[in-house]
């Protein structure tokens, strides 16, 4: 049996980032510290920093002093002011990427356009570049079901898909005159579902590795089941060695925020079956 790793699986430019300034926060400045939501989309990661003093909290009531970590996933306009109105420091480790789709966002309702936002509703990223009167598609058949405007601007979520962005992209011509639009979508993220998906029409089995509420990870999996036989873990734990039998080809692919320690033991894992 051979086992793969995709190119460029796990922790992206952002993350690794985050994770540096964040643990440089906790070892030298005091406490206490505070993420709304967890700063990256994997469990195991978040528990190691939460033991080193990090709390993932879901709102700000009650919070009167201390440090707000603005995660890499951004957060609204609105929320970090009122943080800063009770008087709590700032660490931004939003992803550089992230910034440039909440700018792009802004940019075009300025302007006039109508806001279109390319991603997943209710992800946190999409919450932190969208307004109230923005315009959130997930796939292109839901352009049928919207109304036309005069000028329409379009951004990403940066763990979207170019396909899918493409595809929506090419519906919402019929819906107006003037089409703007920034493929605000991560280079590594891209460069990442490619390699999955050409490791994913060699192998018999994908195993993609990262955080249930990872959207890369779940784009990931999406990408490798339409080739072939997958399943998304974790954690090596999660393996069954019944999906192993008679595989001569075992690819493993892990999300954007999925440390390489675990990769690494899942790898061990479907090695040792093989030996």
């Amino acid at each position: 049996m051979r086992v793969i790793v995709a190119r460029g699986s796990g922790f992206c430019f952002g993350v690794k980032r985050a994770l540096e300034i964040v643990e440089k926060a906790l070892g030298e400045e005091k406490g206490p510290f505070y993420t709304l939501g967890p700063l990256i989309h994997n469990p195991q990661v978040v528990d190691r920093l939460s033991r080193k003093g990090l709390k993932v909290i879901d709102n700000l009531k009650g919070i009167k002093e201390g440090t707000l970590i603005i995660r890499s996933h951004g957060l609204p306009t609105a929320t970090i002011e009122l943080a800063k109105k009770k008087g709590l420091k700032i660490i931004d480790t939003t992803c550089p990427y992230v910034k440039r789709a909440q700018e792009k966002a802004k940019e075009l309702e300025s302007k006039g356009y109508q806001l279109v936002i390319v991603g997943d509703r209710g992800h946190p990223e999409v919450k932190s570049m969208a307004s109230e009167k923005s315009i959130v598609l997930q796939r292109p058949f839901q352009v049928e079901k919207m109304e036309s405007y005069s000028r329409i601007g379009v951004v990403a979520q940066t763990t979207q898909s170019l396909e899918n962005f493409k595809g929506i992209v090419k519906k919402l011509r019929s819906r107006t005159k003037e089409l703007k639009g920034y493929a605000t979508i991560c280079n590594a993220v891209s460069r990442q579902q490619r390699s999955t998906r050409k490791l994913a029409r060699e192998a018999d089995l994908m195993l993609v590795v990262g955080g249930r509420d990872s959207a890369n990870t779940k784009r990931l999996f999406q990408i490798s089941e339409r080739l072939t036989n997958a399943h998304h873990i974790e954690k090596a734990s999660e393996i069954d060695f019944r999906w192993l039998g008679n595989k001569k080809i075992v690819g493993i692919s892990a999300g954007a925020s999925t440390p390489k320690w675990l990769i690494d033991e899942v790898a061990r894992k479907v090695k040792g079956y093989g030996n």
